[in-house]
């Protein structure tokens, strides 16, 4: 090798050398920059609003390639369908979820306790408490028996059958096993600990799930959470992925206007109220056509409380009643049936709006306090019919040949026994006693055909 080639390999090693710790610190770098974490707040009973609210969260955290989701979740429980919608979209995401019980004295009871184990990361804030999952099915109408009563002399285990509540209440309470022990397994979480929150309504402090593996992390801020989370390998859509979120960027998401107003509607009183706005606007505009206020207030409120009640449980024995009701008042406001068909139409819809909801969940069920105030106010409606029709009865005939029979007319020409009368404003052809002379006053007799007959 010659001078000049050896002078040139040596420069060349030397500049290779010197890029080396260049990219290295490039690579460390780019590796410690922090990400985004997006924190999305679920309060409250969980509803079709709070499974749209995760479900656009998890959407809008996919499209900025956010490093982690956070919920923090604070619930008493919910629905299950919409627990299975919120379980299903946390699954499927291509970017990590970590739920996150906060604050300090809130919980996540019921559906949240699934939230939580479905989640890539577990948290609780100090003070904090999950579990008591076990579902509940409302069991009929207030005070219906939960079993059937023992014949004498006969003790519990020799009934031969259960009854049909329980039989669904087993069901639903070993679906929940189910999914909550395949949430566990797939997170590597307590599976035991899972099942016995199910079945026996267990539930424990921040500190104690931590010791019993049902969560990972006690954090009492976010910026302890993320620190904690920092470096934690999970799984996020079928791939491994390590979280890098110490010094991330906090960005919180509130709800959409969408998910306001669903939350709104799907409160079953609201949507209830709002479904009796509609029939009654409905009902107005049918009554006095061509006053299309009413008729359009009531076709976007039935709409829109047809929509919210769609979101929820509906027992349909409920809604056939209250749909029965309904009709009958109808038939009384437009052929009066003297309160039989109005009142009946009125048990039926008290009837069906105390089943309307099938859910054991407190948020989630019509209160007695708006079935009775709208059951008072279709009953003024309906006595304020019954006695309007009455008063009509009573009222004098205004039209027709009835009304005309007695009333006083003033002759305007009269000759051989017949002529021309003026009477409530109007020209009539009369005949009568051939003396009647013009301006004289007669009363009619009767009315033939379109001839008065006048004395």
């Amino acid at each position: 090798m010659t001078l000049p080639s050896r002078l040139l390999f040596f420069i060349c090693l030397a500049l290779f050398g010197a890029a080396l710790p260049l990219a290295g610190q490039d690579t460390q770098e780019s590796e410690a920059a922090p990400g985004l974490a997006l924190v999305a707040t679920v309060k409250g009973a969980i509803g079709p609003a709070t499974a749209k609210q995760i479900s656009d969260a998890i959407a809008e955290a996919e499209a900025r390639e956010a490093e982690v989701l956070v919920l923090r979740i604070d619930t008493p429980g919910g629905l299950v369908t919409s627990t299975r919608d919120i379980v299903s979209a946390i699954l499927a995401a291509e970017v990590p979820v970590a739920a996150y019980v906060w604050p300090g004295g809130g919980h996540a009871a019921s559906a949240g306790t699934f939230i939580v184990y479905s989640a890539s990361v577990a948290a609780m804030a100090p003070g904090t408490n999950i579990g008591a999952a076990t579902p509940v099915t409302m069991g009929g109408m207030p005070g219906a028996p939960q079993q059937p009563p023992a014949r004498p002399g006969e003790t519990g285990d020799e009934r031969s059958t259960p009854s049909n509540e329980e039989a669904l209440s087993k069901k639903a309470t070993n679906d929940a096993v189910a999914l909550i022990r395949s949430l566990a397994d797939a997170h590597g979480r307590n599976a035991e600990w899972a099942e016995e929150a199910v079945r026996e309504g267990s539930s424990l402090g921040a500190r104690e799930a931590l010791e019993k593996g049902a969560v990972e992390i006690i954090a009492a801020n976010l910026d302890e959470l993320l620190e904690a989370m920092h470096g934690r390998e999970v799984t996020t859509g079928g791939a491994p992925r390590v979280l890098n979120t110490a010094g991330a960027e906090i960005e919180h998401l509130e709800p959409g206007f969408m998910v306001k107003l669903l939350a709104l509607i799907s409160n079953p009183n609201v949507a209830f109220l709002l479904m009796m706005i509609g029939v009654y606007g409905i009902i107005f505009e049918l009554s006095n056509p061509g006053s299309f206020g009413p008729g359009v207030l009531g076709a976007i409120c039935l709409l829109l409380g047809l929509y919210a009640l769609n979101q929820l449980p509906l027992d349909y024995a409920g809604v056939a009643l209250i749909v029965l009701g309904l009709t009958l008042m109808a038939v009384e406001a437009f052929t009066p049936t003297f309160g039989v068909a109005g009142f009946g139409g009125l048990v039926a819809f008290i009837f069906g709006a105390a089943m309307l909801i099938d859910s054991d969940n407190p948020e989630f069920q019509i209160s007695w306090v708006t079935i009775v105030a709208t059951a008072l106010v279709s009953g003024a409606l309906l006595i304020f019919l019954v006695g309007y029709t009455l008063r009509a009865m009573r009222r004098p005939v205004a039209t027709g040949a009835e009304e005309m029979t007695g009333a006083e007319a003033r002759v305007l020409e009269w000759a051989n026994g017949e002529g021309w009368v003026h009477i409530h404003g109007e020209r009539w052809h009369a005949r009568g006693p051939a003396e009647l002379a013009p301006h004289s006053t007669v009363h009619v007799e009767k009315l033939d055909g379109l001839t008065l007959v006048v004395r």
